[in-house]
């Protein structure tokens, strides 16, 4: 099982010599990468400490949702119905939306999503170094296809995250585990794409910061070379981006995946849905705290607010810079390479971005 702490983080683009980093002086762990039955197994433990107050049904499908209508001075029915495969009916007074990406609670409550694919595919696998390091820094590098990322595992086996089109992801499936490994050790250390006039404006960037700002440089890491894939590890999914145009309806809310989807360039999917659930018990408690309705819109409109006042920037951030880095136009990568190595040389903002992307 994994549960691993990493400390930096390094991003670099293939077209040019800038980078950014992000390390752990003066600032937090930058993240943990936790395998998903850990979570599950975290996640059941729980439940099975409060079986006096929670029920889990197991091997159930919910096929259908019966709304009540607005419920005021006690006339009407406070109660959502959801219907189960098995013919049994449930009744709640607030009904969470917790259901993925193409969410029934959604649909069933006619809630409306923003939503467009990037054509792009989602290629992951489980990779083994060729050597065994300390491994606590996630690696990713823009390339002119998509952005490729290392996530630590453990110190021998790091985590694969390549973004490309569907023709090249099919590509990478069907290859022989020998020739997917060059393809990733390829894809990091290559300099397909590299352009000189780029690099030399770069450069004279990064000389003059380092007169006016000596501590605002970072040091060059190399990534690890990978050795390996493990077997029958590789996969894919499909790439875009989605927004709820609303979070909550009367005795409805939506969370994670079933309110919003991002490109995992960032990391910050899984993030954004913990964030959510967060605000969203913690506006439950006190709305229990003082006796209201739990299924009131009182108190899920601050959710809803709180939350696309966090998510909406965090995924329009996410969409630029997909959209920026998505290109080798010259005027485009000269501007991403200067804002890039501005950036890596300011460590306020760097903290700033790592502080808003950690709420």
């Amino acid at each position: 099982m994994v549960n691993v702490m990493f400390v930096d983080s390094q991003v670099w683009d293939a077209c040019s010599d800038a980078l950014i980093t992000f390390d752990k002086d003066g600032m937090e762990d930058m993240g943990y990468v936790v395998e998903n039955d850990v979570i599950i197994t975290a996640l059941t433990q729980q439940l099975s400490s409060m079986s006096d107050r929670v029920e889990v049904l197991y091997r159930s499908k919910a096929v259908g949702y019966t709304w009540p209508a607005p419920y005021h001075n006690g006339e009407g029915s406070p109660w959502v119905q959801i219907d189960l495969a098995g013919g049994q009916k449930i009744h709640t007074r607030l009904l969470i939306g917790a259901d993925g990406q193409n969410s029934m609670v959604r649909s069933a409550a006619g809630m409306r999503s923003v939503q467009w694919s990037y054509n792009h595919v989602a290629v992951v696998a489980t990779l083994h170094l060729s050597e065994p390091t300390d491994n606590n820094v996630a690696w990713q590098r823009f390339l002119p296809s998509g952005p490729i990322a290392l996530l630590p595992l453990s110190d021998t086996c790091s985590s694969l995250v390549w973004s490309t089109s569907p023709e090249n992801a099919s590509h990478l499936l069907n290859m022989d585990e020998e020739s997917f490994v060059d393809a990733v050790n390829s894809a990091f250390w290559s300099n397909e794409g590299y352009s000189d006039l780029i690099s030399s404006a770069e450069s004279i960037l990064r000389t003059a910061v380092s007169y006016l700002m000596p501590t605002g440089t970072s040091t060059r890491q190399l990534p690890p070379s990978v050795s390996k894939v493990e077997s029958s590890s590789r996969a894919a999914f499909p790439l875009g981006m989605a927004h709820a145009t609303e979070y909550i309806r009367h005795r409805v809310a939506l969370i994670g995946d079933a309110a919003h989807r991002v490109h995992p360039l960032a990391g910050q999917g899984v993030n954004m849905g913990f964030g959510d659930a967060a605000c969203l018990a913690q506006h439950l408690s006190k709305a229990a705290f003082i006796g209201q309705d739990l299924g009131s819109t009182k108190h899920l409109l601050q959710y809803e607010t709180e939350r696309q006042r966090h998510n909406l920037p965090l995924m329009a951030a996410i969409d630029l810079l997909k959209r920026l880095y998505n290109t080798k136009q010259p005027p485009i990568v000269l501007l991403r390479t200067l804002g890039l190595q501005a950036t890596n040389a300011f460590p306020p903002m760097k903290e700033q971005i790592i502080a808003f992307a950690s709420k």
